[in-house]
C-alpha cells in the first residue's frame, strides 16, 4: 500500500468554537496517539484527507513540527447530514510493526442454481498485518454453495503476511434459502379461475 503524505499543524485551540473555526478554514481537527507517547492535537487539510480516506486503512505520512510521523486512521467522525469529516483519531505506527485492522470481505462466483440468497454476517475481517503492508480486502469464492452452507473466518484465504486476529470460528457469510411469498387473495382467485 502506498504512503500518502500530508502536512499537519499542531493545534493550540480546543473546544467546539475552535473546532468550528478550524472546519470553516477547510481543515479537520485530529489527534495522534500511540506507543505510550502523549497525544498530539493537529489539523489536517480537509480535501486531501477526504481523498486519502477513500482507501481503507490508508498509511499516512505526516510532518508535524519538523518530525515525520507514520499513522493509520483508527476512528473517523463524519457529519451525519453532509458526510464531511469532522474529526479523525490517528494511530502512530512504525515500519515493520504489526497492527490489527479490519479489512473488507468481497465475494466472487455464482451460487448453486435455485432461489438462494447470500447473507453477509460480517462485512469485514479482523486481521493482523504489518503496518506498511495492510491488505485492502479479501476475496471469497461462493461458487456452487447451496442453502445451509456457510463460510467461517478460518476458511477465508488471507494475503501473504496477514493472519486472522479475530474469532476463527465466526461465520462471515451464509447461504439461506429464499422465502416464497404467500399468494395474495387476488392471485389465489386468478389461479383458481385459470384452473
Amino acid at each position: 500500500m502506498a504512503e500518502i503524505k500530508l502536512n499537519a499543524e499542531v493545534r493550540t485551540e480546543f473546544g467546539k468554537g475552535a473546532a468550528r473555526r478550524t472546519r470553516r478554514a477547510s481543515l479537520v481537527p485530529a489527534v495522534i496517539y500511540g506507543h505510550g507517547a502523549e497525544s498530539v492535537h493537529i489539523t489536517l487539510p480537509g480535501h486531501e484527507l477526504q481523498l486519502a480516506l477513500r482507501t481503507a486503512n490508508v498509511l499516512i505520512g505526516l510532518e508535524v513540527d519538523g518530525k515525520d510521523v507514520l499513522v493509520i486512521p483508527k476512528a473517523v467522525q463524519r457529519n451525519a447530514l453532509k458526510g464531511n469529516i469532522e474529526h479523525v483519531d490517528l494511530l502512530t505506527v512504525k515500519r515493520g510493526e504489526k497492527v490489527n485492522v479490519e479489512i473488507a470481505v468481497h465475494v466472487e462466483g455464482e451460487l448453486a442454481p435455485g432461489a438462494n440468497l447470500l447473507e453477509y454476517v460480517q462485512n469485514t475481517l479482523l486481521v493482523e498485518a504489518e503496518a506498511t503492508h495492510i491488505p485492502e480486502s479479501v476475496t471469497v469464492s461462493i461458487a456452487g454453495l447451496d442453502a445451509g452452507d456457510s463460510i467461517l473466518a478460518k476458511d477465508i484465504p488471507l494475503p501473504k503476511g496477514s493472519v486472522l486476529a479475530g474469532d476463527e470460528d465466526a461465520v462471515v457469510l451464509q447461504i439461506v434459502s429464499a422465502q416464497a411469498e404467500e399468494p395474495t387473495a387476488e392471485a389465489a382467485e386468478a389461479e383458481a379461475a385459470e384452473a
